[in-house]
């Protein structure tokens, strides 16, 4: 490594370090040595001061803890628990020694009311990671880009940004320069914010970039399985799981050399538009380290390189960009040109199967008027979309879960946005993406293309007809209701019993090393997003990929739900980690959960119940732990009997913990997931002859600890009163 750089780093970690001991002694001397301190919604604590050094900061005093563990490291000495890094000459430790101050200087600034700064996201909590889990293993996000300081020029940063975007990689924005920052120009330039348009901006000043660091250790404790303290293994779990890359621009000091080494330390690389020395591979990073870069349009295509991050770009051949980064982007009323359903009229989508020599593959048809022949004073029109699909390995139950996929398929293109499904949906078009060209018929030209690329394997046409005049619409739209209502009924028939084969998803391994899912018909993966139609689908798909069919087997307990054939799958996919399964019970080998679950069920043994919590709730729950507490004990791809993460969906199913007495056991869970929930619920309340099960059913309105839950229940003589003793 350059001499200049090390001799920067030197004096930047040495600065950092002084900095902290200084904030430290005046929090110390205000409030104590033990003042609270921390980040608010994570289960970590000060997640990167615990990942490595296996210490719960939760005062001052244990914040002058972690200085005296970066002051050894500093001096070359190695840190509680043995942390050294002994590459490159062991410079790199200065650099772990500057996140943990810095960690520990951000957890100042929150104490004192300095972080989050206004409009910037700050501290990253647990549940955005576990939200995101998905996404990330199923490729919608492709990587990370923590980018510290403004681009040259606005243009310059929008055009950077769009890369990134079409390349479905988050931004994380941090620090100003030179009187601006990232952000500044991006708002400039009418560029949307936040996460559901893949740019978050943390800080505005560069010790924000922290939040960025300490969200990726927290990725080897959620879903690798690593505990506290295991620091090699955590940080070989970011070099090779975590697609992570620093992007510096316009501005270097000491201050950011030393971060960057500690950056360097996770292995994760730079790229920059400065002039610095240059860095190859190194011990801790799979590829260069430090790479300068100095034209804009090249920055992207650097980092993916650099980085080794796998990017799968759709070619869609429409005038305005396309990718997953622009899936959550608002069409607001200012911004309108013309809108279709909700509030404004008759809009649905159908999809439906044809005979292979009965449409004509890639053929966009307009029945009506198309939207450049609107009165000026008009910006609503009913709307059909039908799209026909032909395959020889097409089958009807593949149906929806095509049609599911024209959300996702339209919201991908800019300026475009989708909400809904079926008869409920609602789309809107932005005048900038009429400007540029976007027509009704660029709606089927991305069905076709979207449908081809990740279903060709059961699709071999696809044809679509878009219907604008009132009348088509609505003698179309009966015929779409009486087909919708037929799949709900063929669907709802189908139970475990009905099907000797269930579907397995290992999609999440990439993150979560023994992870398995085995999902059935009566229960859906935990992410909430794959059904047991879903895996089948996908097998037919990709015949090698997550998502395989596993036989039953021989029953060995059909109460619990184990066969032996799903054991000996578990065993052998699990690396070996989990000997047996039981698909129907809580307390007994339940299944394992890697982090991306919607809700966690966990066993209440003082009033003989079970409560479930979603992971959008914030409050204390009755076990006296909150969402984010239990699920720092149930992730990793773990079995722990009475804790168990599900998808939502699986609370209203007739296998719901059956070996346990199933929805009589539920005793507490959240409002707002009752209302979610509240017309399933009703449903399987009557069906087990319960029809007042609901209202007995506890909610953080009524009960927030479990002595308040046990009064309630008899209030109310909940049927758990007289179940057998659960543990």
């Amino acid at each position: 490594m350059s001499e200049v750089l090390v001799q920067l780093g030197t004096q930047g970690s040495a600065a950092v370090i002084q900095l902290a001991r200084q904030s430290l002694d005046k929090v110390i001397k205000a409030k104590g040595p033990a003042a609270p301190m921390g980040f608010p919604e994570t289960n970590y604590y000060l997640p990167l001061c615990l990942a490595l050094l296996n210490r719960e900061v939760r005062t001052a005093a244990d914040c002058a803890y972690i200085l005296e563990q970066a002051q050894k490291l500093d001096a070359g000495k190695p840190a509680a628990g043995g942390v050294h890094i002994p590459a490159l000459g062991g410079v790199l430790n200065k650099g772990i020694a500057t996140l943990l101050c810095e960690e520990v200087l951000a957890a100042v600034a929150v104490s004192e009311g300095q972080h989050p700064q206004p409009g910037y996201a700050g501290f990253l909590p647990d549940k955005l990671l576990r939200s995101l889990g998905l996404q990330l293993v199923d490729g919608r996000i492709a990587g990370i880009a923590v980018i510290l300081g403004p681009a040259a020029d606005e243009d310059k940063a929008v055009e950077m940004i769009r890369q990134f975007q079409t390349n479905s990689i988050v931004c994380l924005l941090v620090g100003s320069a030179k009187g601006t920052s990232l952000k500044q120009q991006l708002e400039n330039k009418k560029v949307e914010l936040g996460l559901e348009n893949y740019i978050v901006p943390l800080g505005e000043d560069y010790l924000s970039a922290i939040y960025a660091v300490n969200w990726a250790v927290r990725a080897a404790l959620i879903y690798g399985g690593y505990k506290p303290g295991q620091w090699e293994g955590i940080a070989e779990y970011v070099r090779n799981r975590v697609p992570a890359v620093v992007v510096l621009l316009s501005h270097v000091d000491e201050v950011l050399v030393a971060t960057g080494l500690g950056v360097l330390a996770l292995g994760l690389p730079i790229i920059t538009d400065l002039d610095v020395p240059q860095l190859g591979k190194i011990d801790t990073t799979l590829y260069e380290a430090l790479v300068t870069e100095k034209d804009y349009k090249k920055i992207v295509s650097r980092c993916i390189l650099t980085r080794g991050i796998k990017v799968k770009v759709a070619q869609v051949p429409v005038p305005v960009a396309y990718a997953a980064a622009f899936e959550g982007e608002r069409v607001r009323k200012e911004q309108l040109y013309v809108e279709f359903g909700g509030k404004s009229g008759v809009s649905f989508e159908y999809l439906k199967t044809a005979g292979i020599e009965d449409i004509e593959d890639g053929a966009v048809k307009i029945v009506g008027p198309d939207i450049d022949a609107l009165p000026k004073d008009v910006t609503a029109m009913p709307l059909a979309i039908v799209v026909e699909v032909a395959g020889r390995k097409m089958q009807k139950d593949f149906e929806p879960i095509l049609e599911r996929q024209i959300h996702r398929f339209v919201n991908y293109a800019q300026g475009i946005m989708h909400i809904g499904q079926r008869d409920m949906n609602w789309i809107r078009i932005s005048r900038e993406a009429f400007t540029k060209g976007f027509r009704l018929k660029h709606f089927g030209v991305i069905l076709h293309a979207m449908l081809h690329q990740e279903f060709s394997a059961i699709v071999d046409k696809v044809q679509v007809t878009l219907f604008t005049g009132k009348q088509d619409v609505q003698r179309l739209l009966a015929e779409a209701r009486r087909v919708y209502d037929e799949r709900d009924e063929r669907l709802s028939g189908m139970t475990d019993e009905s099907v000797d084969t269930f579907y397995s998803c290992t999609l999440c391994q990439s993150f979560a090393p023994n992870h398995v899912c085995i999902i059935t018909p009566e229960r859906l993966g935990l992410c909430g997003a794959y059904s047991w139609l879903d895996g089948k689908a996908a097998f037919e798909i990709n015949p090698t990929g997550p998502n395989q069919p596993v036989e039953k087997g021989t029953a060995l307990d059909l109460r619990l739900g184990q066969w032996d054939r799903i054991n000996q799958f578990f065993y052998e996919r699990s690396n070996k980690t989990i000997e047996k399964v039981s698909m129907y019970s809580l307390m007994d080998a339940p299944q394992s959960s890697c982090g991306c679950f919607e809700c966690i069920l966990a066993v209440l043994p003082e009033v003989n119940g079970v409560m479930v919590v979603h992971r959008d709730f914030p409050g204390m729950t009755p076990c006296g732990m909150t969402f984010t507490t239990l699920a720092g004990s149930v992730g990793g791809g773990v079995q722990t009997p009475g804790f168990l993460g599900i998808g939502k969906l699986y609370v209203v199913s007739g296998k719901f913990i059956s070996a346990e007495d199933g929805l009589k056991r539920l005793v507490w869970m959240p409002k707002e997931l009752k209302e979610l929930l509240k017309d399933k619920l009703v449903k399987r309340c009557q069906a087990i002859g319960e029809p007042a099960l609901l209202d007995k059913i506890a909610d953080e309105t009524i009960a927030t600890t479990v002595e308040e839950v046990a009064a309630y229940l008899e209030k109310v003589k909940h049927p758990v009163l007289d179940l057998a003793p659960l543990v």
